[in-house]
């Protein structure tokens, strides 16, 4: 292990009770969502805490690799659909972009506006975070999680990490940060959404995914000993060489293509709104557990 790894003069720990951990060990900044009783689930309040800690990472001059992690047995679940600190109706001081607050609004003009902020506009901010961001994958990666690891540049995974978006099963086509056929081929993709099945974590390093597949009780220090390999680099280099990559991803089509079907996810909505029970297609976490993801 690098020695700045074990350098504890240079760790820093806030937030450490709250949703999200922020923890630094000499260059390296390891945010830790940390919802573990409900798998990481992201409301707002988790994901307005992840943003925070992406800005002071950001800000500290001492770091120059980032490491997001889940605690406990699952990385994310997704978005929060149903659990008791649920907040999506609550308002939050807006960070991500101009629209106006959702919280006493109706229809699209509420579920537009919140999720052009929270969903799409942090993840989007997010990927362009001027250093590198390695993910650290276990167990569940499911739709919203799915959107978090691949803002990320790479993906460590371990051997029981499984990836899946099940939400067509909402009538919904895909997570708000569609990145689906830039992170795997387009018919990958296609199967990928079309049976909402889970996809191992080797399937996922033979797409081109993820990065590396490491045994499960390896993955914190196998992650901190590449983002630490990283760190050696020269920071403006680091800088440029993810901004030149991101550029070319986006020249391929991703940043347009986005926010075409971020028009096409809120047809769903709102489709469903009007021919099923709610925006979701009258579907909980119960009936998406039923399903094969």
């Amino acid at each position: 292990m690098p020695a700045a790894h074990d350098d504890r003069a240079a760790e820093r720990s806030t937030e450490q009770d709250g949703p999200v951990r922020y923890h630094r060990q000499g260059p390296v900044a390891t945010l830790t969502m940390n919802r573990p009783e409900y798998r990481n689930a992201q409301n707002s309040a988790m994901t307005y805490a992840l943003d925070r800690a992406f800005y002071q990472a950001a800000a500290d001059d001492e770091v120059k690799v980032v490491v997001l992690a889940g605690e406990g047995k699952h990385f994310s679940a997704g978005h929060d659909i149903g659990t008791p600190e649920r907040d999506a109706h609550l308002p939050f001081d807006r960070k991500a972009g101009l629209w106006w607050d959702h919280s006493d609004k109706a229809g699209a003009e509420s579920r537009f506006a919140r999720e052009s902020e929270v969903y799409l506009g942090m993840c989007r901010r997010w990927r362009e975070l001027p250093k590198p961001v390695v993910a650290s994958v276990q167990g569940a990666c499911v739709a919203g999680g799915l959107m978090l690891a691949w803002v990320c540049d790479l993906i460590i995974a371990s051997d029981d990490a499984f990836f899946a978006d099940p939400v067509v099963r909402m009538g919904i086509p895909g997570v708000e940060y569609f990145a689906h056929p830039w992170v795997m081929p387009p018919r990958i993709a296609k199967e990928f959404l079309f049976t909402g099945e889970r996809m191992s974590a080797q399937r996922a390093y033979e797409i081109g995914m993820v990065n590396r597949v490491v045994p499960r009780g390896e993955l914190a220090d196998r992650t901190a000993a590449l983002a630490h390999r990283i760190a050696e680099m020269p920071r403006m280099g680091l800088a440029l060489t993810k901004r030149a990559v991101n550029q070319a991803e986006d020249l391929q089509g991703l940043h347009t293509g986005m926010d075409s079907v971020f028009g096409l996810h809120h047809l769903a909505h709102a489709h469903n709104a009007e021919t099923a029970a709610d925006p979701l297609g009258g579907m909980d976490i119960r009936a998406m557990k039923k399903g094969p993801a």
